[in-house]
């Protein structure tokens, strides 16, 4: 059975990884981007010197029609998906709960917790034994944030990450007897252009000291996580939240 594999907000960081990952171990792979098409064509065509094979759709997965377009073009180019990696996600700057606007808050829902249910939505039917489907597994991103907290800087992002473990909780029960396995990574200070997005590129290494191994993390030891989970070495894990924290 050809392996294909979605991997949304695949044009840098975790995402980027865990495509070159993915293609290097014989997925066929799509990533989503929501502006920079520079960056995802760059994965797309390092994916491709190095022999795999690769494409990249625009589509924000906030909202419902690019993501049913996102996977109508998968099933057109590549076939049925077998693995879905819900990476793409937001966070804004740094601030305090008692100064978010409802604006600030939506957007950071959307993204993160509207846009994972809408793509497991489409993989799901896709895969099910259910629905004619072969089976399949998905991979949540979320966050050493939702255990944490993230005060004064986004407990907003960290709710929403809060969210992605329930979701991956209940959804892996849902659909376990369809031959779908849901599972998550939580990663922790990672060092990905998103910390720019808060308003603090260096924040990895002004937190790394709190890390027990006293270091930032990288994006490819994130992307061996999810590619284990997704592989039939985890073929009995479903619902699994898999910390990838350096023991933070």
């Amino acid at each position: 059975m050809n392996r294909i594999m979605i991997v949304t907000g695949g044009s840098r960081g975790i995402g980027a990884a865990t495509a070159r990952l993915a293609a290097a171990e014989g997925y066929a792979v799509c990533i989503s981007y929501l502006r920079n098409q520079p960056a995802a064509e760059a994965v797309v065509r390092e994916i491709a010197q190095a022999g795999g094979k690769a494409m990249a759709v625009a589509a924000d997965v906030a909202v419902e029609a690019d993501v049913l377009r996102l996977f109508e073009r998968v099933d057109a180019a590549l076939g049925r998906v077998t693995a879905l990696v819900n990476n793409a996600g937001i966070l804004e700057r740094h601030m305090r709960v008692k100064e978010m606007d409802a604006g600030r808050l939506s957007r950071v829902l959307a993204a993160n917790v509207i846009g994972s249910f809408l793509c497991a939505r489409e993989a799901v039917r896709r895969m099910s034994t259910r629905h004619g489907g072969s089976g399949g597994a998905i991979v949540n991103l979320s966050s050493a944030a939702s255990r944490l907290g993230s005060p004064n800087e986004y407990v907003d992002y960290a709710a929403s990450k809060g969210a992605i473990d329930t979701f991956t909780l209940g959804l892996a029960k849902e659909v376990a007897a369809e031959g779908i396995r849901v599972n998550a990574v939580r990663p922790g200070v990672i060092y990905t252009d998103i910390h720019a997005d808060g308003g603090e590129p260096g924040r990895v290494d002004r937190v790394k000291s709190a890390v027990p191994m006293l270091r930032g993390g990288q994006p490819e030891e994130v992307a061996k996580a999810i590619l284990w989970l997704l592989s039939d070495e985890a073929s009995y894990s479903t619902g699994a939240i898999l910390d990838v924290s350096g023991g933070r």
